[in-house]
């Protein structure tokens, strides 16, 4: 018949190369979006994380100072120790707690990493597979 026109196209082996290394590139492309898009995330969450600890730990600090005062003078009061010894062992008090509430803040830095390890590990091994092609 005539409407059964065999077309016997097979593409040659520059086109299919070319097409592989076009295809390359659009996962080597996808991959570096979706590593900056991980990387802006992570600085996000840290840079919130980081605002508010300050903001915290300003707010603590003018209420620390207030109540060390206020825990000075009653100690004074209460024990009538001279007012130097009063805020040595108020201030002593204040640094360990300091010190440990620091410690718990880096903790809490620790628990996060901020760049992508499963974006950047596939990034690296699809370029390996590049350069070393088996």
């Amino acid at each position: 018949m005539a409407n059964d026109l065999r077309t016997d196209f097979e593409p040659s082996m520059s086109s299919l190369v070319s097409g592989i290394i076009s295809d390359v590139q659009d996962l080597l492309k996808q991959q570096l979006v979706l590593f900056q898009k991980e990387i802006q995330s992570d600085l996000r969450k840290t840079r919130e994380a980081a605002l508010s600890m300050l903001l915290g730990a300003g707010v603590a600090a003018i209420a620390a100072v207030l109540l060390a005062f206020t825990v000075v003078y009653l100690l004074e009061w209460a024990t009538r120790l001279p007012l130097w010894g009063c805020f040595g062992i108020v201030g002593l008090g204040l640094a360990i707690v300091g010190g440990v509430l620091t410690y718990g803040g880096l903790k809490k830095f620790e628990s996060f990493n901020p760049l992508p390890d499963e974006s950047a590990q596939a990034l690296k091994e699809n370029v390996q597979c590049l350069m070393n092609p088996k």
